[in-house]
């Protein structure tokens, strides 16, 4: 479930076909988010489902399975 509900966001938020978004999607090369676009995700992710996401463990979300990891990880 939380895997579904982070790609509707991603694909919200850059204007991408969710079908496209997978576990292995690079947030930052394949959907070429800039770090404005990361402090947005992580925004509406704290919103979404309750879990902050600090600055120093930022870096180590790469791609969307380290999101969702994380998310699941932490809720």
């Amino acid at each position: 479930m939380v895997l579904e509900k982070v790609k509707a966001i991603l694909s919200e938020q850059f204007d991408v076909e969710e079908d496209s978004i997978t576990p292995e999607t690079s947030i930052i090369n394949d959907l070429s988010a800039d770090s404005l676009d990361v402090v947005d995700l992580l925004t509406t992710i704290n919103d979404e489902f309750g879990v902050e996401v600090p600055d120093e463990e930022v870096e180590n979300v790469k791609t969307v399975e380290d999101l969702v990891n994380y998310i699941e990880a932490h809720q």
